[in-house]
């Protein structure tokens, strides 16, 4: 009688198959200030989200999930802010509404030396449902 060895179990590999640049959404003014490389990358090497000088970016491993959310406060919506409840990030051009990133492990974001880690990023980008959706699919593959 003869015994056979498991077969070694390897991790699941996600492949993004095109490469999704997101821009944000807003008038076309605030989109040049922010720069032709501002918005939201997905591909197989990972996700950026780049806001003017201010770049987030974290492997396909590290999403957690995602989901389009808004419409937002004036009060709350536009520029770069740090919420104080629970450490999110947020990256905003519009009141209309954006998508919402949750990271597995808090990334850094708001300042350049990674002291201040984030476990969610909301941007504003121009069609936050695709978004969530593309994601939600990475995430679902893994």
């Amino acid at each position: 009688m003869t015994t056979s060895e498991p077969a070694a179990v390897s991790e699941p590999t996600v492949v993004v198959h095109h490469r999704l640049h997101a821009g944000f959404a807003g008038p076309a003014w605030l989109r040049r200030i922010l720069g032709p490389k501002a918005g939201l990358e997905l591909d197989a090497t990972g996700l950026r989200v780049r806001f003017g000088p201010w770049l987030v970016e974290t492997p396909l491993s590290n999403l957690a999930g995602a989901e389009a959310t808004g419409p937002y406060s004036p009060l709350r919506a536009f520029g770069v802010r740090l919420s104080l409840a629970d450490r999110g990030l947020t990256f905003g051009t519009t009141t209309d509404g954006g998508v919402c990133l949750r990271f597995r492990e808090p990334v850094r974001g708001i300042e350049p030396w990674g002291r201040i880690r984030h476990p969610g990023l909301t941007v504003t980008v121009s069609e936050p449902a695709l978004v969530a959706e593309a994601i939600n699919r990475v995430v679902a593959a893994s």
